[in-house]
């Protein structure tokens, strides 16, 4: 059951507040000071505090802050009477999750818990998985909230500590290679050799020797004996990126290794044995590939003991954002232009778009973006995308619309109108109460507010 602090000098309020929650499920401990909140948080674990910013014995803020010290993850949801709004957006600066005003809307702050609370299980989730996953090697994080990207790192999770051979399937550019260095991480492997091999990348006469080695002598130039990459990842994993590419003599020999785990190098007749677990995976239909005579269907049938589907970035909308703000981070830090953020338009135009490179694309995108920017903002036309999405959505625009001004001039007026629209529909939709409203848009309490008063709707 989750933990709720409640830190209000006021008994009537604590008290009222204490039974509303109780009754929605969640555990109450109650606090009526800043001395006594801290004492509290320091003794037991608190999954949110609910703190009010006037307090005898010290202040919301400094609960706040003294909460942040011990444990960041934990959110605060500050109560402010009207006169302390500054002090509200202060604590929120300083990292709190949201603010609600007196007199409290039970109903709203229930949202408002529970939102706080999911948010914190997903870091958490997100988190114990990277930690699991980085174990001494602190390679790139996956990263995702999605309900597809959370199922995949499920099933690496019970694949991992197997030798199962695992084919991990989904377009170019989305992230296939990571998914299987998690595969190797998580494996009783993981202290032995990850190699990865693009099959792609080498030219179909060199497949076999990149792959398998050969000996001194066995053909002209081999002067000395050559280690493949199936020996240089004994014990370990090898990744082998497009599969699908490899020519058909070189596929009977890969399946020779899956079943006898042993192989023979060019121009020798020495077998030689790896112990070796096959990370395999591909962009193409390999189905498709048998039928075709293409590809060996002994050897598509041993590489999908363990198929993984991984999705498109199209459709993990959910996470554009998230892995947005994450390699705009990455890259203001690596260029050293810290502080820039991405407009609303050129979110909303990046969110249309329909990402045929997936992740890497974005990845790209966002690198170039930075590294052009002289500003502290990204515009859509910093992206490189925006001639794209602008020519295609001018036809369903409404005539008269105002297309004057820069591109983000005119991307923040389509995105306000949709908004309008969209926000005024809800209202109506939920008899104008405004919690459901809401609820229903994913939005904020507030931020559904500060809508209505900016669109103008409060009278309709």
């Amino acid at each position: 059951m989750s933990r709720i602090l409640i830190v209000e000098d006021k008994e009537s309020l604590r008290q009222m507040l204490k039974t509303a929650l109780e009754k929605k499920g969640y555990s109450v401990e109650e606090a009526e000071d800043g001395i006594d909140a801290k004492e509290k948080i320091r003794q037991r674990k608190h999954l949110l505090i609910l703190t009010d910013l006037r307090l005898p014995k010290g202040s919301g803020l400094e609960v706040l802050s003294y909460c942040k010290d011990l444990d960041d993850s934990v959110p605060v949801i500050v109560m402010t009477a009207h006169g302390t709004i500054e002090e509200a957006v202060l604590a929120m600066k300083q990292g709190a999750f949201d603010f609600v005003q007196k007199p409290v809307d039970v109903d709203h702050l229930g949202l408002l818990i529970q939102r706080a609370l999911e948010q914190h299980q997903l870091r958490r989730e997100n988190f114990l998985l990277r930690e699991a996953l980085q174990q001494n090697y602190g390679f790139p994080e996956i990263i995702g909230e999605d309900p597809s990207i959370k199922s995949i790192e499920k099933e690496i999770q019970r694949v991992a500590p197997t030798d199962a051979t695992v084919l991990l399937q989904g377009e170019s550019g989305t992230g296939k290679e990571l998914f299987a260095h998690a595969i190797h991480q998580l494996s009783p492997r993981a202290k032995h050799s990850f190699v990865a091999v693009n099959c792609a990348a080498i030219p179909e006469t060199l497949v076999e020797n990149e792959l398998f080695g050969h000996e001194r002598g066995s053909y002209t130039g081999a002067d000395s004996k050559a280690i493949g990459k199936f020996e240089l990842a004994d014990k370990g994993t090898i990744f082998l990126d497009e599969i699908g590419e490899l020519p058909l003599q070189v596929q009977s020999k890969i399946l020779r290794i899956l079943e006898a785990k042993s192989f023979e190098r060019i121009g020798g007749v020495q077998t030689h044995e790896v112990d070796i677990r096959i990370v395999a995976a591909t962009n193409r239909d390999l189905q498709e590939a048998v039928l075709q005579k293409k590809f060996r269907e002994d050897l598509f049938f041993r590489l999908s003991v363990f198929p993984i589907v991984i999705p498109p970035l199209r459709e993990r909308q959910g996470d554009l954002k998230l892995l947005a703000e994450y390699f705009l981070k990455k890259f203001s830090q690596e260029f050293k232009k810290e502080g820039i953020t991405l407009s609303v338009a050129a979110l909303k135009i990046m969110e249309d778009y329909n990402w045929p490179g997936n992740i890497r694309e974005l990845q790209n995108c966002i690198e170039r973006a930075v590294i052009m920017n002289e500003g502290d903002e990204i515009f859509p036309e910093d992206l490189h995308l925006a001639f794209y999405r602008l020519n295609e959505a001018s036809s369903a625009l409404p005539e008269g619309f105002d297309l004057s001004g820069s591109l983000s001039e005119a991307g923040l007026r389509a995105v306000a109108m949709v908004e309008k629209a969209k926000i005024s529909h809800a209202l109506r939709q939920a008899n104008w109460n405004k919690t459901k409203t809401a609820q229903a848009l994913r939005v904020g309490y507030k931020t559904l507010l500060n809508k209505i008063k900016e669109y103008g709707l409060e009278g309709e």
